[in-house]
């Protein structure tokens, strides 16, 4: 069986502690989580959290299974990854120790539709959003010259109408 990448979202209380025992129940299963994204939902009390993970489907299953048991846990979906949106944020501090070098950064940017945030004599620092691709690709052209870099975690949402909970129109 090959291990695919597969995107959980799961509504849960929001409570101290649940983050900690959704983490691990992954450890204790010796589940590994590639990105997990937690923050408010549009319900007062809940929280949308999102765990992507490279499984094969029996441990997906598994994985899918064991969250639904947690007591705090009030729903848990796979998306399906053709049919959602999905988005990571990162911050980048790059290394512009010449005209020439800043020129090529924002230049590259502009291609990506990043944003300059911030600017020193030596460094900017770019935010972008998009794809995990498509920032891997922006990191891959200036991996040479990052000073910092940090990633948020993937966000994902089903495509189309329907909230997440019920999969009924608002």
């Amino acid at each position: 069986m090959e291990n695919q990448r597969h995107i959980i979202v799961a509504l849960v209380e929001d409570r101290p502690g649940v983050l900690q025992r959704i983490s691990g129940l992954f450890r204790k299963r010796n589940f590994n989580i590639d990105t997990i994204t937690v923050g408010k939902s549009e319900r007062d009390g809940i929280s949308r959290m999102t765990i992507t993970l490279k499984a094969d489907e029996r441990t997906l299953n598994q994985v899918i299974k064991q969250l639904e048991k947690l007591i705090d846990v009030i729903k848990v979906e796979e998306l399906d990854i053709s049919k959602s949106v999905e988005r990571e944020l990162a911050l980048i501090k790059i290394k512009t120790d010449s005209i020439q070098k800043r020129d090529e950064i924002i230049q590259f940017a502009n291609i990506f539709r990043a944003k300059i945030v911030d600017v020193s004599k030596n460094s900017l620092i770019i935010e972008i959003t998009g794809t995990p691709d498509k920032i891997d690709a922006f990191i891959n052209l200036v991996k040479d010259d990052i000073l910092e870099l940090a990633r948020t975690g993937v966000l994902a949402m089903r495509r189309g109408e329907g909230d997440y909970e019920t999969g009924s129109k608002k």
